[in-house]
């Protein structure tokens, strides 16, 4: 059984892996030595190139807080919680309790990333009231989901070469979404990911005597009340009214632009989910005590993510991502492309944890060399989007709103995740070489 791998592999992590925040400055040093040694860029000028990129990243750093709390608060809405609460009592065994949080994960995340973090967590916190379980593989099993992202319909590298005005449309011009999200060979690697995920978290659940269990009283969560006096300010807090208003006014917005053929963006998901928020809670009151929830899950993005725009800064400036991928793809064939594509974005979002922003520091190697080498754009696309999900399962980055909301630490879950990395990676890459 795989829980006789993962136990170590939990050890390990546990003594070893330092908080996120720590690991960026570790890396961020890294990178500067690289630099200097590997680029031949002079110290002054790598802190020059680190202090210009420092903010840049702050729109993207805001869509991603958003998604984060706007994902919060539509999934803590009395409806879905209540959905959420329903499903989570059709688990009555551990065993039951680890697929089904996978499942759910999955289908989230393939939905829509930001979403299925926060509903992967939410559902495994109420699962953990009903079932007795690990709940650090419970945690495990939910961010384990997110390794589908980047292959579903939230695929910031697909959707973004499928967009009119793209920055490579002149080299590979405009590729649908049937070439990419719902080609068959994407399909097929998401359906064997379906499959695998879920009996991987399975066979990785401890014996009872080793399970790390939660008391399920540190999961109840204060209830607010939408009581109020007589005053007409809190009259107007705790009224429906403006919700059903204002979430009428962003309805209309979303239908117009939907039926008008606008497309799928961060910023129209982010509208999508704070609409749905709106007209799902019942009030001002309640959709802000659920976004004071909701944020405290958003401080590692807040803090992190400027120094992850340094790193960037430093990698596109100095020349270093291109190297890093231009070394490994050059040793490929038409064959062994998409994986050494693949291996390449693994590698680099360890330094850029960010699909947009890698493949913009990625697609200037990989696309020329794709085109010299007569592999398909649509593929090689995918492979460095499918290479950017699949570190993040030992990159803490986009573990930390999850945690956030579990009240965990990355150390507790990546050990885990380590299974999933090897077990994935070889799926993946099966998938993208032969199919």
């Amino acid at each position: 059984m795989l829980n006789f791998i993962a136990r170590p592999l939990t050890r390990v992590v546990e003594r070893y892996l330092p908080d996120p925040f720590v690991l960026v400055m570790i890396l961020t040093l890294i990178v500067m030595v690289a630099a200097v040694t590997t680029q031949g860029t002079g110290p002054l000028e790598v802190a020059q190139m680190w202090g210009d990129g420092f903010w840049a990243l702050l729109q993207f750093s805001m869509q991603m807080l958003f998604v984060l709390v706007a994902g919060y608060m539509m999934a803590s809405t009395p409806l879905v919680r209540g959905l959420l609460a329903k499903l989570a009592g059709r688990a009555t065994t551990a065993g039951g309790a680890i697929v089904l949080v996978s499942v759910v994960s999955l289908a989230a995340s393939w939905l829509n990333w930001g979403f299925g973090l926060v509903v992967g967590a939410l559902f495994a916190k109420e699962i953990a009231r009903v079932v007795k379980v690990d709940y650090r593989l419970l945690i495990a099993s939910a961010y384990s989901g997110f390794m589908i992202w980047h292959g579903g319909i939230s695929g910031s590298v697909p959707l973004s070469i499928a967009t009119e005005g793209h920055p490579f449309v002149d080299q590979i011009g405009v590729i649908d979404t049937s070439q990419t999200i719902f080609s068959s060979f994407n399909l097929i690697i998401v359906l064997a990911l379906f499959i695998t995920v879920p009996l991987v978290n399975l066979m990785m659940l401890p014996s009872a005597k080793d399970q790390v269990l939660i008391d399920p009283a540190l999961l109840d969560e204060t209830e607010t009340s939408d009581s109020t006096s007589d005053r007409p300010a809190e009259r107007l807090e705790t009224s429906p009214v403006l919700n059903w208003l204002i979430g009428a006014v962003g309805a209309v917005w979303l239908v117009a632009h939907f039926f008008g053929g606008g497309g799928i963006s961060l910023n129209v998901v982010n509208f999508l989910f704070l609409t749905l928020a709106i007209l799902l809670h019942g009030s001002p009151r309640s959709l802000l005590n659920s976004l004071d929830d909701g944020i405290k899950g958003g401080a590692g993005i807040v803090i992190q993510f400027p120094f992850y725009a340094g790193i960037m800064g430093i990698m596109v400036q100095s020349g270093l991502a291109a190297s890093v991928s231009e070394a490994m793809v050059s040793v490929a064939t038409e064959t062994t492309f998409a994986f050494w594509a693949f291996l390449s974005a693994g590698l680099v979002n360890f330094f850029v944890p960010s699909g947009g922003g890698q493949w913009a520091v990625q697609a200037p190697v990989v696309l020329p060399a794709a085109e010299a080498i007569g592999v398909d754009p649509a593929r090689a696309a995918m492979a460095v989007a499918w290479g950017d999900a699949w570190t993040n399962m030992i990159q803490p980055f986009w573990a930390l709103p999850l945690l956030g909301i579990a009240g965990l630490r990355a150390k507790d879950v990546m050990g885990f995740c380590v299974v999933h990395l090897l077990i994935g990676g070889a799926i993946i890459t099966l998938g993208l070489t032969f199919l």
